[in-house]
């Protein structure tokens, strides 16, 4: 049996509640996942999707996701891929699934958890950015936001071109401010600017009052 004959292709329409993007390496959109009666799904976008989806999309939004599902017989794993994305119904008052995913994903007696609300640093990933050290920034924005202890109040999420390629590389901060030719070395004075209150906030009480008098700011 060859590979083709292996897989199952069949068409699936969820609706749920959109819990968060999923961002391979700190900047590229691959899917969000979404809460249903059943359980948690992550679902892949197609790629024009990717570069279409608006990334501001609120946590909590019902939405209906209509795509392909492919059901790897041998490997026992079912891949769920987006081509479309649209708004459910806002009278629905409870999650429903439209059409049921096969058994192997079926999850029993899985309750969604409300996803926290998160601040986001957009990052331009198109080429021009990134060749211009883009994708170092997004690295060095990871690591900024790990030593301040705030992996759990801000993410990192990769957008389309935002129009200003030869000054990349381009980020958008969460108050809306846009920085252009970023570099690497530039992220902890940046991080520090934008975020000193929030790294004072996951620090014990005792160390605070000293955190204030180091906090430096460009």
């Amino acid at each position: 049996m060859g590979a083709s004959d292996s897989i199952e292709v069949s068409e699936f329409c969820l609706e749920g509640r959109f819990i968060d993007f999923v961002i391979k390496d700190g900047y590229k959109l691959k899917g969000l996942m979404l809460g249903t009666h059943e359980g948690e799904f992550y679902i892949k976008f197609a790629k024009d999707l990717r570069a279409a989806f608006d990334l501001r999309l609120p946590p909590g939004t019902w939405l209906q996701v209509v795509g392909y599902k492919e059901y790897d017989i041998k490997k026992d794993k079912v891949t769920l891929k987006a081509v479309r994305v649209m708004a459910a119904r806002s009278e629905m008052a409870t999650v429903q699934t439209i059409a049921a995913p096969v058994e192997p994903l079926s999850i029993d007696n899985v309750q969604v958890k409300p996803a926290k609300t998160k601040s986001t640093i957009l990052v331009c990933q198109k080429s021009d950015c990134m060749k211009r050290g883009g994708k170092a920034v997004c690295q060095a924005l990871e690591a900024a936001l790990s030593d301040r202890g705030l992996e759990d109040q801000v993410t990192i999420k990769g957008t389309g071109c935002m129009k200003n390629c030869k000054a990349g590389p381009n980020l958008v901060m969460p108050d809306k401010t846009r920085h252009s030719r970023i570099q690497a070395t530039d992220v902890p004075a940046l991080m520090d600017k934008h975020f000193a209150d929030k790294s004072l906030e996951t620090q014990p009480e005792n160390l605070r009052k000293g955190a204030i008098f180091n906090t430096k700011f460009c």
